[in-house]
């Protein structure tokens, strides 16, 4: 071998000793190198039992320059309800995971709870051990179980009551046949899994309470972001569908959201009688409309309907009375298409293809100390002149001045809600300096409108707030506020 040969295989040689020198890093055996973690204590939201549940991440830190080796990872109860992926591998205990220096690891877990007799939301904890160099540390978990009462592709031909005892999941869809009744008491929580639907060809009544409203959503009770829940996310079940031979439907005191088409209304042939009184609920957040409504007889008081891709609230003829109401928009996750308020058929239009106008009658409406404000137009383009919808002591978005239709409005005005849409954060009742505070004609005001979804006297202290909700000062705006996306109670500990 020549000199120049061997010089090369020595630099190979030192090159290797480099870079295998690199790679292989020393373990720290100090009790001085401990971990750190991403949370002291890992939760989850409201379990139901018998279900599994999305998986939580803890982040495993080793801040130390060599690497630690974990001897030991395991839950202290042997009988855990809870299970952990580490490095690929699921268990309850794993032994010698290596964290090279200044590196991390993932630990996912997930819960499973199994059904016990009680209603009530109760504590489930444990804690995962860990053990390095002789040192035990410790991340708690815990959740909270929730039994619920499960419905699946279920059709009453009976009447049926729905009691606040515990929660109940509809799968696939509930259909309340014609001739029946449904009856949902205050309190009740209406929990919908994804694609499930109500159908209704008999009748609803759900009648909740000031402090005791009805939820309707969707069956996700995690959160999307850290501290913001699935409610925010519209499409996790279908909504609610009122056939055409349904009428006397009630909706009061309701939370109802996260659908892809909120409520609709299929035409009827009987304006005479009501398809749907709706008050003091707050329908909100649908892929499409909140409400859609055709050629039928709908009436709303004091409801605030809002976030939607298209119209939030869409008529096609039909009789309809709003008072009180709140109609605003500010969807987050696509470009809204449609004026909040979306009126149809308000006046004959002219013969189409087949020779003949729209056989159906016209619109006849009134809005009364309503708010119509929100991101993009408030009204569809059209002349009302000579319609019979009126809108009267109504805060709009749109500039314009008072005629026949349009009575002692506020044009251009800012209600000034709460809502901040970037924070993801909707709050429709009104700031201090509302120019809707007191603009309400006090006629307006009769026994279903007389309190608000609060329980808030409207005529307490002169003239009615315009909108859903009456003005009450607050103390401390940012810290009194109330949080829509309210998960299940959860017991106190």
């Amino acid at each position: 071998m020549n000199k120049s040969r061997i010089f090369i295989f020595a630099i190979f040689a030192a090159l290797a000793i480099a870079v295998s020198s690199c790679i292989k890093d020393d373990f720290t055996t100090s009790s001085a190198d401990v971990l750190s973690f991403s949370t002291d204590t890992l939760s989850f939201d409201t379990v139901f039992t018998d279900l599994g549940t999305p998986t939580a991440r803890l982040l495993v830190y080793n801040r130390a320059k060599k690497s630690i080796n974990i001897s030991s990872i395991r839950f202290s109860n042997p009988d855990s309800e809870f299970q952990m992926n580490v490095d690929g591998q699921s268990g309850e205990d794993f032994h010698d995971i290596e964290i090279r220096g200044q590196d991390s690891i993932y630990v996912f877990v997930e819960c499973f709870i199994p059904p016990t007799e009680g209603n009530e939301p109760y504590l489930v904890e444990d804690k995962i051990l860990f053990e390095t160099n002789g040192v035990q540390q410790a991340v708690q978990v815990e959740a909270y179980g929730q039994n619920v009462t499960r419905l699946r592709g279920l059709t009453l031909e009976n009447d049926m009551r729905l009691t606040a005892d515990r929660p109940y999941v509809v799968f696939d869809s509930l259909v309340v046949a014609p001739g029946a009744t449904l009856s949902i008491d205050p309190g009740v929580k209406l929990l919908f899994h994804d694609k499930a639907s109500l159908v209704i060809n008999g009748r609803i009544e759900a009648v909740g309470e000031p402090g005791k409203m009805i939820d309707m959503r969707g069956d996700r009770l995690d959160n999307v972001l850290p501290d913001v829940g699935y409610d925010i996310l519209a499409g996790q079940w279908e909504g609610i569908r009122i056939a055409p031979d349904s009428y006397e439907n009630r909706l009061e005191y309701v939370n109802m959201r996260s659908t892809r088409s909120g409520i609709q209304i299929d035409s009827c042939g009987n304006l005479d009688r009501s398809k749907l009184l709706l008050r003091n609920s707050w329908l909100h957040n649908s892929q499409t409309n909140v409400l859609r409504s055709r050629y039928a007889r709908v009436d709303a008081y004091g409801v605030c309907f809002s976030e939607a891709a298209d119209a939030v609230v869409s008529l096609t003829g039909g009789i309809h009375d709003f008072v009180q109401c709140t109609i605003s928009n500010y969807y987050l996750f696509s470009a809204i298409s449609e004026p909040m308020l979306s009126l149809y058929h308000i006046n004959q239009p002219e013969a189409g293809s087949t020779g003949e106008p729209d056989p159906n009658p016209t619109m006849q409406a009134q809005f009364g100390n309503c708010i119509i404000y929100g991101m993009g137009s408030d009204l569809n383009e059209g002349d009302l002149t000579g319609t019979q919808v009126f809108i009267r002591n109504t805060l709009l978005k749109s500039e314009g001045t008072d005629d026949d239709n349009f009575i002692s409005c506020i044009w251009g005005g800012d209600p000034l809600f709460y809502t901040v849409r970037e924070d993801y954060y909707f709050n429709y009742r009104v700031k201090a300096d509302s120019p809707a505070i007191g603009a309400g004609d006090p006629a307006f005001v009769n026994e279903l409108t007389q309190f608000d979804m609060d329980g808030v006297n409207r005529l307490a202290d002169g003239n009615p707030t315009l909108g859903a909700y009456q003005y009450v000062p607050q103390p401390d705006d940012e810290a009194s506020r109330p949080r829509p996306f309210r998960r299940l109670p959860r017991p106190r500990r």
